[in-house]
C-alpha cells in the first residue's frame, strides 16, 4: 500500500436470530420452564437445570434445592413432544449452598451489560433486524429456523433466512414484505437475499440435530458487536450472579443511557463466589468510563429490585433476554 492509498472507511455488522423450534432454543426453554416450575411452588428455590436434546432422546442434569418436587416429564413433553426423558438431577452441592446462603453470589464471573440509542429495544440495529425478521416468519411457519442481516453503513445489504417446511418461494415472497414493511430496515439496491441457501428442508428441531442449553450465547445478549460475560443464563435462578446480574448491567446500562442522552453505554460488573458486593462496578458512556453509583448490586439487591423470584424465564429463552420490556429493560 503507497503512501498516497486513500483508505475507503466501512462499517460492516452482522447479527443472527434463531427460532424456538432451533434444537438449543428448545433445550433454553425446557431448562427455563422447569425454573418457572419450581419457582411457582417455592419463590427461594435453588435450580441449576441443564437440557441435552436430540433424536428423540432428552437428557436433564443440574442440581434444584426446593420445598417442592416438580413433575419435569409434563414440562419437556410439552416443548419437546413424545421424546425419551432421562432425568439426572441431584440437591445443590453443600460448598456452593454455603456460599449463597449467606447472601453471596452463587459463582464468579463478568456480566456486560449493554444500550444504545438507535432502536426502541435500545440494542443495536443488526441485532433488532434479524429478530423481528424471525419472530415474522415464525409466526407463518412455527418451526426451526435461522435469520442472518448484514448492515453495510447501516443499510441491509445482505440476508440469510432459513426455514423449516416452507418453499424458497414462499419463504423469498415474505422476507420481501417483511423488507417493505420493517420501518428500521433500509435495503440496499441490489441487496443480497439468501433464501433456503442449502434447499429446502422439512427436518428440522431435535428430529435433525442436537441442541444443549446455553449455546446460543450471543443471540441471548447482544449480538457479536457487543462483549459478554461468558456464563449462560437459562436454567438458573437468580442467585446465579451470571443472570441476575447480566440483567442488572443491562437496567444499569439503560439507565445512564437515558440520563446522559447517550448513545451508547457499557456497563460492566464482576463477582467472587460467595461475596455479596461486586468487584469491579463501571460504566462506559459514549466512550467514557466512570464508577456506578446508587444501586444495590448484591444478589440480594438486584433480586429484590428485578423482581428475580417471579416466574417468567420461559420467555426470555425465546428471543434473546433483553429488549422485550422486562424489569430490567424499562
Amino acid at each position: 500500500m503507497s503512501a498516497t492509498t486513500t483508505i475507503q472507511r466501512v462499517n460492516y455488522r452482522t447479527a443472527e436470530s434463531v427460532s424456538p423450534g432451533h434444537p438449543d432454543k428448545i433445550c433454553d426453554q425446557i431448562s427455563d420452564a422447569i425454573l418457572d416450575a419450581y419457582l411457582s411452588c417455592d419463590s427461594h428455590a435453588r435450580v441449576a437445570v441443564e437440557a441435552c436434546g436430540g433424536h428423540g432422546t432428552v437428557f436433564l442434569t443440574g442440581e434444584v434445592s426446593a420445598t417442592h418436587y416438580v413433575d419435569v416429564v409434563p414440562i419437556v413433553k410439552r416443548l419437546a413432544g413424545e421424546v425419551e426423558i432421562i432425568e439426572h438431577i441431584v440437591k445443590q452441592s453443600p460448598e456452593i449452598a454455603r456460599g449463597v446462603d449467606g447472601g453471596g453470589a452463587g459463582d464468579q464471573g463478568i456480566m456486560v451489560g449493554y444500550a444504545c440509542s438507535e432502536t426502541p429495544e435500545l440494542l443495536p440495529l443488526e441485532t433488532v433486524l434479524s429478530r423481528r425478521l424471525n419472530e415474522a416468519l415464525y409466526k407463518q411457519w412455527p418451526y426451526d429456523g435461522k435469520t442472518q442481516v448484514t448492515l453495510r453503513d447501516g443499510v441491509v445489504e445482505s440476508l440469510v433466512a432459513s426455514f423449516q417446511n416452507v418453499d424458497r418461494a414462499s419463504l423469498r415472497g415474505a422476507v420481501e414484505s417483511w423488507l417493505k414493511s420493517e420501518p428500521l430496515a433500509k435495503p440496499a439496491k441490489d441487496i443480497a437475499l439468501h433464501i433456503n441457501p442449502a434447499g429446502d428442508w422439512n427436518q428440522g428441531g431435535f428430529a435433525a440435530d442436537a441442541g444443549l442449553t446455553g449455546r446460543k450465547l450471543v443471540v441471548d445478549n447482544y449480538g457479536p458487536g457487543v462483549p459478554i460475560g461468558g456464563g449462560a443464563f437459562s436454567g438458573k435462578d437468580a442467585t446465579k450472579v451470571d443472570r441476575s446480574a447480566a440483567y442488572m448491567a443491562r437496567r444499569v446500562a439503560v439507565d445512564y443511557l437515558r440520563h446522559y442522552d447517550a448513545k451508547e453505554v457499557y456497563c460492566y460488573l464482576a463477582y467472587a463466589i460467595g461475596y455479596a458486593q461486586p468487584l469491579e462496578v463501571t460504566v462506559i458512556v459514549d466512550g467514557v468510563q466512570q464508577r456506578v453509583e446508587g444501586y444495590d448490586l448484591t444478589p440480594s439487591g438486584i433480586i429484590a429490585a428485578l423482581e428475580l423470584t417471579t416466574p417468567q424465564f420461559e420467555q426470555t429463552a425465546r428471543y434473546g433476554h433483553f429488549g422485550h420490556g422486562f424489569a430490567w429493560d424499562k
